[in-house]
């Protein structure tokens, strides 16, 4: 397979992903705005962090600081083109590389992507307020989850599918740390501190709901949500498909099929390793989210290693 294919596919299956965990990340953020009663501030700021565009924010509303409001939020993560990580531009770049491989993949998942786009660029204004949100980001889950489902019932199990689903598996472990490093960096500021430890366990349950991982925590868990038990299940859960360990899992049964490459394995191993020995309890209680910017940068590394060892050439 050529390179410049098998990157398009990898980086058009990292985008569909994204595009759908920010649609749930925005939808959960609103949902929980409104349940919290007036006296409970709910921070926007986070989930711009979350995506990974913070300074890009800071270039563009240089004056925003932290109390920025949700419809300039929204509009900057679901609609804002300067913003690679928005929706829209999550979309359109899926869009574009799949425009290059068209051939690789069935026309039904090019009708659903371009569907997608289209939607977007049709209905992303009434977004911004608050009456359509939840429609059209439910709409956009379902088509995104749509494209997922016409790549695994659709296409052959050749090596392009396996690029498809390193790409997808990597995506999702790097959100999955993004959203619980929001959760950890405080959405909510209840005004009495007797509080916080109640709205510290709804603001985990939010994180929970971000990533579809509600239910089958109440499944595998079988007890109220805490920190400690919600990034037990989040970080090392071996069934639940988004989370990391699960994603590293499915990366590292994806490798033997593909050329071996020394050190995209060793890169892998070292990620998983610190993910399978990380310490629930402890992170709960300290810093966690200094652990996430660990496991994001080691990520990275591993991005590398893949680029490096399939795309360069």
């Amino acid at each position: 397979m050529l390179s410049r294919v098998a990157d398009n596919l990898y980086w058009f299956s990292r985008h569909v992903r994204r595009a759908e965990t920010t649609a749930r990340l925005v939808g959960v953020g609103s949902l929980l705005q409104l349940d919290l009663p007036r006296s409970v501030r709910f921070a926007w700021r986070p989930m711009i962090d979350t995506v990974g565009a913070g300074e890009i924010f800071n270039v563009w509303f240089p004056q925003a600081g932290d109390d920025v409001g949700d419809a300039d939020v929204v509009r900057f993560l679901l609609l804002d083109e300067r913003n690679p990580s928005s929706l829209r531009s999550s979309a359109r770049q899926a869009r574009e590389l799949l425009r290059g491989i068209r051939d690789t993949l069935p026309q039904e998942v090019w009708e659903a992507v371009n569907d997608l786009h289209l939607y977007i660029d049709a209905n992303g204004e009434r977004s911004v307020g608050r009456r359509y949100r939840m429609e059209f980001l439910g709409h956009v889950t379902d088509a995104c989850l749509k494209v997922s489902g016409l790549l695994t019932a659709n296409v052959s199990r050749d090596i392009g599918f396996q690029f498809l689903r390193l790409g997808t598996a990597i995506e999702q472990a790097d959100m999955t740390t993004r959203i619980i490093d929001a959760g950890a960096s405080g959405l909510i500021t209840p005004r009495k501190a007797d509080d916080l430890e109640a709205y510290q366990n709804m603001q985990w349950m939010s994180v929970l709901r971000s990533l579809a991982a509600y239910q089958m925590y109440r499944r595998h868990v079988r007890q109220r949500v805490t920190g400690e038990h919600a990034l037990r299940f989040l970080l090392q859960n071996n069934d639940f498909p988004r989370s990391v360990h699960f994603c590293l899992s499915r990366a590292q049964h994806i490798l033997p099929t593909m050329p071996s490459r020394p050190n995209v394995e060793r890169a892998l191993m070292r990620i998983n390793g610190l993910v399978r020995n990380a310490d629930p309890a402890y992170l709960a209680h300290h810093n966690s989210a200094e652990f996430m910017d660990e496991i994001q940068t080691h990520l990275g590394y591993l991005h590398t290693a893949i680029a490096e060892a399939y795309f360069s050439s």
